[in-house]
């Protein structure tokens, strides 16, 4: 018999044991990187090229409060200030149903400026410029509800007093997240009676350089006014969103901690328990000639294999779930991004390797501390 078939017949000597421990390795760094990964996709939203440039204005006060639509004309004076526009979420309903896509009013005309990622038809977008009761929509929105160029859309308000009448006149691609639905400004405001407000500025810095400045002096114009602002990255924007759930990081720092000590705890255990099984083997071992770092080698290698096989099966399925499974149309549309990352991974399989050799460290100390003769003397 070979060494390796000596580890491999020894792990596998109680069928039924070996099997749990593999599963409870795999279940564990399932549950690991699924949440590894969940933080991530909260807490580092993916960004487009165009994201370092833009900067959102909201209301100092509340992220629900709007803003008077007569600010515009002081942020575009403002150096380094390329493009401004209104951003205004709808939120409303689409056939009688909550809708995960969102719906804002904009400027068509500086629309490719802020977001020039967005692909849409140069006579598409033409259209949407000269008609205030058009919109364009996400190529995802489009397909999931079979909408197409020239039909009709009803948005049910649930935030604002009025429903909007629109009419597709375009079919964007390109960004990061192609569900929403775009429309004019003007005419929410039309609809609202003049309402003269606009959730949310964002602006197109000239360059990443000077982006800082932007955000302080657009702070600073509005300061002492009946509407200050707070102007802040995109990112950091996207930010504010997940600070209204906690502290993610440490909840979910905090459980995945517990999560790899208790499978620490059970890997020591069943190690413990399967080398304390065949003391006598190993005390045979011994006496023939095996010197106790080939014995903790052989400890260690059974250890080890367990924890890595338990990890491929884990973490492995995990990536291969997050690459075959639809995580936007499984979740609703929450996570359109479910993204297992090579690092996440990496950190995954070197818990196991960790936890292998931990694991191995406490029979591996009683078998050096055990002499022959006592060896021997236990019962298998």
């Amino acid at each position: 018999m070979t060494i390796a078939g000596f580890i491999v017949k020894n792990a596998l000597r109680n069928k039924r044991r070996a099997l749990l421990s593999i599963l409870s390795v795999s279940v564990s760094l399932f549950l690991f990187v699924t949440l590894l990964t969940l933080m991530r996709e909260l807490t580092s939203p993916p960004e487009d090229i165009g994201a370092s440039l833009r900067i959102a204005v909201r209301s100092k006060v509340s992220i629900a409060d709007p803003l008077p639509a007569r600010q515009l004309p002081l942020i575009e004076k403002i150096p380094g200030v390329q493009a401004v526009m209104p951003l205004t979420y709808f939120g409303g309903k689409f056939r009688d149903e909550e809708v995960m896509f969102a719906q804002f009013g904009v400027f068509p005309e500086r629309f490719v400026e802020l977001f020039g990622e967005a692909k849409i038809p140069a006579e598409q977008f033409d259209a949407w410029k000269k008609d205030r009761t058009s919109c364009i929509v996400g190529q995802e929105t489009a397909t999931k509800y079979g909408l197409k160029v020239g039909d009709r859309m009803t948005l049910t308000g649930t935030f604002y007093p009025c429903d909007l009448e629109l009419k597709v006149v375009g079919l964007y691609t390109g960004t990061l997240d192609d569900r929403n639905v775009w429309f004019h400004q003007s005419y929410l405001d039309e609809a609202l009676g003049n309402w003269g407000n606009v959730g949310t500025w964002w602006i197109r810095a000239a360059s990443a350089e000077v982006a800082p400045q932007i955000i302080t002096a657009v702070n600073a114009a509005f300061e002492n006014t009946a509407n200050p602002v707070r102007a802040e990255t995109e990112r950091a924007f996207q930010m504010s969103f997940v600070s209204m759930w906690g502290n993610i990081k440490v909840l979910i720092g905090s459980i995945c901690a517990v999560v790899v000590f208790t499978l620490l705890l059970v890997s020591a255990s069943t190690m413990s328990m399967a080398i304390r099984e065949r003391f006598r083997e190993l005390a045979v071992l011994k006496a023939i000639g095996f010197r106790r770092r080939e014995l903790f080698a052989f400890i260690l290698a059974e250890s080890m294999a367990l924890s890595v096989l338990g990890a491929v099966v884990g973490a492995g399925g995990c990536w291969l779930l997050a690459n075959t499974v639809n995580i936007e149309k499984a979740t609703g549309g929450f996570f359109p991004f479910f993204d297992v990352t090579p690092r996440i991974l990496g950190l995954a399989f070197a818990i196991a390797a960790t936890i292998g050799i931990v694991a191995s460290l406490a029979p591996s100390i009683a078998v050096a501390r055990t002499s022959v003769v006592e060896g021997l003397r236990t019962l298998d």
